[in-house]
């Protein structure tokens, strides 16, 4: 009976599957409770919607096929050595060889790659052997994952792994300390996990339950917190290992994959999920430069993460967690720089601890450090806004300011203390986003984020003089802190009067270009109108950023000058795309009848670009300028429902004379608009 009651609720669950797949839905979330195995034919849809590869046409199809490359023969025997690993029949082996030396030699010729034995890509294509895929097909999904899930630099000693380790260090250090002092660095044992998405040592059934969750996720980085709980499971084996020899401990460590089965693929992510969630944000917006196509080598982040001591942290995201509910990440920020320094101005949330007391009074700082857990663990059991469980260091921002600061967080360190962090940028970066903050409207909640000891705020102003704050804020976070921090005497660094200067002394406000006979915002087909144009008052942080999005379409590389020269290009504007790191790419928005592409310079290739994005003009729902900076335009796409407008992109560029540029940009959008209500 529970066998028929099984068989019935999988062939509605298939069913389900089915008529998603069918409708082309790409969410691919079925809530059941449980990872149910689909049957081949549903797999294969699901993962081609997953990678986005879904009638795509034959990619290899230019390519005359010759097999000639230097190292041909190695490329063959690996063919055959992946085929061996698969249980087939002796007349599928040989269409399957083919296939695989053809994708291998095509893929290196491509993208001009020397194909070398260490490579541990290829193991990419068993599971997918395994859905008995066209030629044209294995290659499209082969290329799809290499290009989203394989991070770049995923060679020995490179960048991928050093985060790895921080993020391995941030929740076991334990764990970590032990494979540090065996000199056992993460690319030494996960180089193929990362490069292979586990598949070199997993079974391929295995492989195949795994990425029937892993690719409807579309998380490139979700394979660090995969990798993070093999080594957490293994972490009892792995530390009674003191007396091994480094090589059988990596051995041992290499082969940890090997050990799953398809039954622990549910455990795998729910833990995997568990310590994401426990995890900042600023692991993956710090490093989205690691995943996307190769050919953009984008050198965005300057940080070395060989030489982090921990986890960086960015500012807004401690000012923005301490904010939210208690889900999520919170941060119990710890200020390290002198005494002098914080009580001229400190966050307001903010422990002190004097890190010159290490060197000068070890004992009075042994002391303090007992403050500082003592106060930890009362913030959280008050529900304080200043309570969190991740300690976060902050520094002045100044290099050899902080050297004492790096040695306490060393001394958290070696004491094996999880989560703990350090403030990118320090204390300069706190008041540098706090003015940017001012300049862009501040919200309120932002007004009172620094005091000094005296209890007095260093309040922001806006330009024309009036305060931003209002009184009666912060007098709880104000009496917490002076508990929390010894009695210093205060001197005079005035931290006031140098963010007024900055805001003082920014542009005057733009002028509007918009006049009150604009037919902006004109009802279409009897529905709410979503397109309006503007001044920008609210920060956005957590909108969709669609430049930082790539699939292959995006990445297309043209001649500029060519696509300038198209008939359908009505407007040409130079300008500088920016990210929302604030890095900056001089780029060319062109605007045709219908669409507005950006094309982003590649500094390599003189003349070329990349289309980083094209949006429909019709979906421009506002344009909006900063009143400080009126050549700083965002544009915002999306779509009106009955829920109201949804915002599917948000596009950011530098534009000189950004009144007259969004002006024909608006004329084009209305002439739109005007097309489509008359059709």
């Amino acid at each position: 009976m529970a066998d028929v009651v099984e068989e019935a609720l999988q062939g509605s669950w298939n069913q389900d599957l089915a008529e998603a797949l069918d409708s082309g839905s790409s969410d691919m979330e079925m809530e059941k409770g449980i990872i149910q195995e689909p049957s081949a034919q549903h797999k294969v849809k699901m993962w081609k919607i997953a990678l986005n590869v879904s009638g795509k046409g034959d990619s290899l199809s230019p390519w005359d096929g010759v097999l000639d490359l230097p190292e041909q023969t190695l490329i063959h025997n690996r063919s055959r050595q992946l085929i061996d690993q698969l249980e087939v029949s002796e007349e599928e082996r040989s269409d399957m060889v083919s296939d695989v030396e053809s994708v291998i030699t095509f893929y290196c010729k491509s993208r001009n790659i020397t194909f070398t034995p260490e490579l541990s890509w290829p193991h990419l294509l068993k599971p997918l052997l395994g859905l008995q895929l066209p030629r044209s097909d294995l290659y499209n999904c082969f290329y799809a994952i290499m290009n989203k899930y394989i991070p770049r630099d995923c060679v020995p000693n490179g960048r991928p792994f050093h985060l790895y380790r921080l993020l391995l260090q941030y929740h076991e250090p334990e764990l970590c300390s032990f494979l540090d002092t065996k000199k056992i660095t993460p690319d030494s044992y996960a180089i193929s996990w990362m490069g292979s998405l586990f598949s070199s040592h997993c079974l391929p059934d295995v492989t195949q339950v795994l990425w029937d969750s892993y690719l409807p996720q579309s998380d490139p980085f979700f394979i660090f917190f995969l990798m993070l709980i093999i080594l957490v499971n293994a972490k009892e084996s792995i530390l009674t290992q003191e007396g091994d020899s480094k090589e059988d401990i990596i051995k041992m460590l290499e082969a940890s994959p090997s050990l799953l089965e398809s039954e622990d693929i549910e455990d795998l992510f729910s833990l995997a999920q568990y310590y994401q969630s426990k995890t900042p944000l600023s692991l993956r917006k710090m490093n989205q430069n690691l995943f996307g196509s190769s050919l953009v080598a984008l050198k965005e982040e300057d940080t070395d993460l060989s030489q982090a001591l921990c986890l960086p942290v960015s500012v807004p995201e401690i000012l923005q967690a301490n904010q939210q509910q208690q889900d999520g990440v919170r941060f119990f920020v710890v200020d390290c720089r002198p005494a002098e320094q914080y009580n001229a101005g400190h966050l307001s949330t903010a422990f002190h601890l004097d890190s010159d007391l290490m060197l000068q009074n070890p004992s009075e700082f042994a002391l303090s450090v007992k403050s500082l857990l003592e106060a930890q663990k009362q913030s959280l059991e008050s529900g304080s806004i200043a309570s969190g469980e991740h300690l976060c260091f902050m520094g002045s921002g100044r290099e050899e300011e902080d050297m004492y600061m790096n040695m306490v967080l060393a001394h958290f360190l070696q004491k094996n203390k999880e989560y703990v962090s350090i403030a990118k940028g320090g204390f300069m970066a706190l008041q540098q986003h706090l003015v940017d903050m001012n300049v862009e409207g501040l919200d309120s909640s932002y007004v009172h984020w620094i005091v000094s000891t005296s209890g007095s705020h260093s309040s922001l102003s806006s330009a024309d003089g009036d305060s931003l704050s209002s009184p009666g804020d912060g007098k709880g976070v104000k009496s917490l802190v002076n508990k929390m921090t010894f009695a210093l005497k205060s001197k005079s660094v005035n931290v006031k009067e140098k963010m007024i200067s900055f805001i003082e002394n920014t542009s005057t406000p733009v002028d509007r270009h918009v006049s009150s006979s604009d037919r902006v915002g004109k009802p279409y087909r009897g529905v709410k109108p979503v397109f309006s144009i503007g001044d920008e008052e609210e920060y956005d942080t957590d909108e969709i950023d669609s430049s930082s999005m790539s699939d292959d379409d995006r990445k297309e590389i043209v001649n500029i000058q060519t696509w300038m020269n198209k008939p359908d290009v009505k407007h040409h504007i130079l300008c500088n795309e920016v990210k929302e790191t604030g890095h900056m790419f001089p780029s060319h928005l062109l605007i045709t009848a219908t669409h507005m592409y950006c094309l982003r310079e590649i500094a390599s290739r003189k003349g070329f670009a990349y289309i980083q994005s094209r949006q429909a003009l019709n979906s421009v729902v506002k344009i909006t300028s900063k009143k400080k900076h009126p050549e700083l335009i965002t544009f915002k796409f999306g779509s009106n429902n009955s829920a109201g407008v949804e915002i599917s992109a948000v596009e950011r560029y530098l534009i000189p004379n950004a009144g007259d540029a969004t002006k024909v940009i608006k004329q084009q959008i209305m002439k739109v608009l005007d097309a489509l209500e008359s059709s």
